[in-house]
């Protein structure tokens, strides 16, 4: 049996063809969708990156595992946690992976054989061509074994560089992007986490005036993702696996494009952040064209996997050691693949720690969000929306509707104290000790540029930190 993981590093549903999207961003992601199983709702527990992916990998979510904020220097995960590629490894299959995160936590290289850095040191994003070369040498070599690949690509993700040509299919032509009569980029300018962005994101696609620009760029790097996941499924062919191979592809978390008052990153428990692709092929065992309709989240991905291969029980792994685990969050999708269920529970819980703190819930209806430190936003403590008339999140109903926004806490409070079981709260822990990771790391920036964030946060104009960050600049050379 093989099993490739594909992680779509920032990629939200609703910019895909096959969730709805009217531009044509995804030919190929459509077609593997028509192939095999879509879930039309399927969310993240845990976001951004390192949370994500810590729960896909252990199908747990981040309060029961502890690691709930990306970039924290508290956070650790034991080595007696269940942690998918080691199961799999030591059932017997070959497992590698195309990824960087061991750079970020090291439990991210555990269980693999053949761990391959995709970090180019020529640049400072991950190109998913150097992806692709990576995988597909490794895919040749082992074709005849059972293996487990996971491949990790960012092509989604900021600074947005895709080549010329994809620019030119999502954005008007003839339209200057640069134009300085234009204003639509000055919210983006003017917030408290300019700091951050300008060194990661804006000054390395230039004096930008025309806030489309970064959406059709976001769309372009989509487009030149799904055509390097072109190049996979080709190779696959070619080496004739294609047929045997269970693909499952999924995005860690989506982007926010100005919506709430988030400039192109992924933070807030908004529907465009939490909302993510989760597809699955695997011919003559899934459905073509399956669409399942209800509730799923990451999680479900760990016992989703053990399950295929117990299916499959290929020569030379032991199923013994692929057991049932305790304590899962996650459910097998097998059901819901089958169309003996719609999902795999009936609303969700979510969580962030990274840029702001909060958790929530979507249920069929209703999304409540109780933000306990908003970081370098404005948020009210407490969201609730009724999706069913205001799919783009844009009117609190909180006041409005007291009681539901009541229940919908107290899910909450159950949630969590039924899941710490009278451990600590990890997002107590990391408010209290170190703070938002995000927060610290725009307080760095500021500090170099002789500001504090007091200072910042009274008066944050792009022109201030600007001319502070060229002064101390010159002042050290």
């Amino acid at each position: 049996m093989k099993i490739v993981l594909v992680s779509l590093d920032t990629l939200r549903a609703d910019r895909l063809g096959c969730y709805g999207y009217r531009l044509p961003t995804s030919p190929h992601l459509d077609r593997i969708a028509s192939e095999g199983a879509l879930f039309e709702r399927a969310y993240a527990s845990d976001i951004p990156t390192e949370v994500a992916h810590t729960s896909i990998f252990t199908g747990k979510v981040g309060l029961r595992t502890g690691v709930v904020s990306h970039g924290s220097t508290l956070t650790q995960l034991p080595k007696s946690r269940d942690w998918l590629p080691l199961m799999l490894r030591s059932a017997g299959m070959t497992t590698a992976a195309v990824d960087n995160l061991y750079q970020l936590k090291e439990w991210f290289a555990r269980g693999f054989r053949y761990y391959m850095n995709s970090v180019d040191d020529k640049q400072r994003w991950i190109d998913g061509k150097s992806v692709n070369e990576l995988a597909f040498p490794w895919l040749e070599q082992h074709k005849d074994e059972s293996f487990f690949l996971f491949l990790h690509y960012w092509d989604a993700h900021t600074p947005y560089l895709p080549p010329e040509e994809y620019k030119t299919m999502f954005y008007e032509s003839g339209r200057d992007p640069f134009d300085p009569n234009r204003r639509g980029m000055e919210p983006a300018y003017n917030h408290l986490a300019y700091p951050f962005f300008k060194h990661h994101h804006y000054d390395l696609v230039g004096p930008v005036t025309d806030s489309a620009y970064y959406d059709a760029l976001y769309d372009a790097g989509i487009r030149y993702l799904d055509d390097r996941l072109r190049e996979l499924d080709e190779q696959l062919e070619r080496l004739g696996i294609k047929e045997e191979t269970l693909l499952v592809l999924f995005g860690d978390h989506g982007e926010s494009l100005t919506e709430h008052d988030i400039y192109w990153d992924h933070c807030g428990l908004y529907e465009p952040t939490v909302r993510v692709p989760i597809i699955m092929r695997w011919p003559g065992v899934i459905p073509a064209g399956r669409r399942a309709e209800g509730f799923v989240q990451q999680t479900d991905l760990m016992p989703t996997l053990l399950e295929a291969v117990k299916m499959a029980a290929p020569g030379g792994i032991d199923i013994a050691k692929l057991a049932e685990l305790d304590g899962l969050d996650g459910k097998s999708l097998w059901p819901a693949i089958r169309g003996e269920a719609k999902g795999t529970r009936d609303y969700v819980f979510l969580s962030e720690c990274a840029w702001q703190a909060a958790r929530g819930i979507r249920t069929d209806r209703f999304k409540y969000i109780r933000t306990y430190d908003a970081g370098p936003f404005r948020r009210p403590a407490c969201e609730l929306y009724d999706l069913e008339s205001d799919p783009g999140e844009t009117d609190n109903v909180a006041s409005k509707l007291p009681d539901t926004a009541r229940e919908l806490q107290e899910r909450i409070d159950r949630w969590v104290e039924e899941t710490l079981d009278g451990r600590p709260d990890p997002m107590h822990i990391q408010l209290t000790q170190a703070g938002l990771p995000f927060r610290r790391r725009i307080e760095a920036i500021l500090a170099e540029a002789g500001m504090t964030w007091d200072d910042w946060q009274r008066d944050p104009r792009r022109e201030r930190f600007d001319q502070a960050a060229a002064s101390a600049l010159s002042s050290h050379r």
